[in-house]
């Protein structure tokens, strides 16, 4: 037999929502988003982190780095974040999306249907992203090797008012994390 209380607890730890991590490459958005994926499923949550690269690969491989192809590759991302989202999952998206209106379109899509999102901008400089450069691409594009990198040769739109500014530069990886996980507490999503 389910008591009250069991079904209360229940309730808390399946309440989906989608957690956007914007930012530029090399930023510290994946790895935030891991760190509070871990720290939430401690607590219980059902979470998935929608990996930009991963997306890339297994649903968006057709797709070009042109703006059109990038709106598209945040609506789709935007679209599973929401489905998994209101069927009770936390959904970490750590994916640059690098212009406003993509992002105020897959905030719309969530809102629309009731589901919790929140926007997190992953606010490092460019001169720190290109020091960590994960990937190698700001010394690519340096070497002439790719062009369109986002926040170099390709625009980058700050958002405006994001539910939060992580400055990953100067706090650690838990801090950060533990900054997303107080908003989340606070919007009672954790």
């Amino acid at each position: 037999m389910t008591t009250t209380t069991q079904i209360s607890q229940e309730q808390q730890v399946t309440t989906g929502a989608t957690i956007w991590l914007t930012g530029l490459p090399s930023a510290g958005k994946t790895t935030i988003a891991y760190e509070l994926a871990g720290r939430l499923r401690d607590e219980g949550h059902r979470v998935e982190v929608l990996d930009g690269d991963e997306i890339r690969e297994f649903l968006s491989s057709g797709l070009g780095f042109s703006r059109a192809d990038r709106d598209t590759n945040v609506r789709r991302i935007g679209f599973l974040a929401e489905l998994l989202s209101r069927n009770g999952v936390k959904a970490l998206v750590p994916v640059i999306a690098p212009y406003a209106d993509s992002r105020e379109a897959v905030r719309e899509r969530h809102q629309s249907g009731g589901t919790p999102y929140l926007e997190v901008h992953v606010a490092t400089p460019v001169e720190v992203c290109s020091v960590r450069d994960v990937k190698g691409l700001y010394a690519k594009q340096a070497a002439g090797e790719i062009s369109g990198l986002t926040g170099v040769d390709d625009p980058y739109e700050e958002p405006a008012s994001p539910d939060l500014r992580i400055e990953s530069h100067t706090q650690s990886v838990q801090e950060s994390a533990a900054a997303l996980h107080a908003l989340l507490t606070e919007r009672g999503l954790a």
